[in-house]
């Protein structure tokens, strides 16, 4: 398991991203450390975070810790964090970034995002212009967002003239957002899934239970094998160290053609679909 290569996505910079990392969202304090430095143990160099999560203080001194120990170097990490609603036009951002780059105890960030863009606030198209200014002064190597659709990309695009690297959004089995990669793809903009498992909603499927079972694999695996398969990138969360390397071990799992296709059929059936908030609703007119 150490030692363990997990492959990459290249983003439209040129720049590379570890295909699979580690959520962090509801890690707290000590129980956040811990993960982190048992994940980086066993492999893992891929850890996002983000604002709201109020957990960058601990994700910092895990890595600081970790790299202070001659465990990884900082060029072995790929870190990302998120800004919320509440920091989102011109003259915010930068605060917020400034606050997260020093709870992380960074000099850069790999990718910092919009997390949701909050079409009511009509604010990403500036937020996004001013990250592309902090990324200039060399203290974010890539610029993306998250929770993104097709009408507010085409809008961004458009009116920065930038195509973000990446879009992380809600993706798993029956719920794979195909139109949305599509214009992913078109626009060389990586598709990054959160909750890919669905917090586990998904896996007591016939489907992904055959699939592990004739694997001998998890349920859990056989869905990050699925979502790699199509080139999209995963960051499932687990505090569980088993968990963690299964996890972990899914970029060694190869699903065949056929399996892929019985888990493409769930799309559109009772049970499945958008589980959480929808980015054209979500949050309303509030901050």
């Amino acid at each position: 398991m150490e030692g363990m290569t997990v492959p990459t996505v290249t983003f439209n910079d040129d720049r590379e991203m570890p295909q699979l990392g580690l959520g962090t969202y509801k890690l707290y304090d000590e129980e956040c450390i811990r993960v982190i430095r048992e994940a980086i143990d066993l492999g893992y160099r891929h850890f996002d975070t983000a604002t709201l999560y109020k957990n960058e203080e601990a994700v910092g001194t895990a890595l600081k810790q970790a790299m202070d120990a001659g465990d990884v170097t900082r060029d072995e990490l790929f870190i990302t964090s998120k800004v919320w609603h509440s920091h989102q036009g011109e003259h915010k951002v930068e605060e917020a970034f400034q606050q997260s780059l020093k709870d992380l105890q960074l000099d850069y960030l790999d990718l910092y995002l919009i997390h949701w863009p909050w079409p009511q606030g009509g604010l990403y198209n500036e937020t996004f212009e001013a990250i592309a200014r902090l990324q200039g002064m060399g203290q974010i190597a890539s610029i993306g967002v998250a929770n993104f659709y097709e009408d507010v990309l085409k809008d961004l695009i458009s009116t920065t003239g930038i195509s973000p690297v990446l879009n992380q959004v809600e993706i798993h089995p029956g719920f794979t957002q195909s139109s949305l990669r599509a214009f992913h793809h078109d626009n060389d903009i990586v598709t990054e899934a959160w909750a890919p498992l669905a917090r586990g909603v998904v896996l007591n499927n016939p489907v992904i239970e055959q699939a592990a079972a004739d694997h001998e694999a998890t349920e859990g695996q056989v869905v990050l094998s699925y979502l790699m398969s199509k080139g999209i990138s995963v960051i499932p969360k687990s505090a569980r160290t088993e968990r963690l390397k299964e996890n972990l071990a899914a970029t060694e799992l190869e699903l065949t053609a056929e399996e892929v296709s019985a888990i493409d059929a769930l799309e559109g059936q009772e049970g499945f679909g958008r589980m959480f908030n929808d980015p054209r609703e979500f949050p309303g007119n509030e901050e």
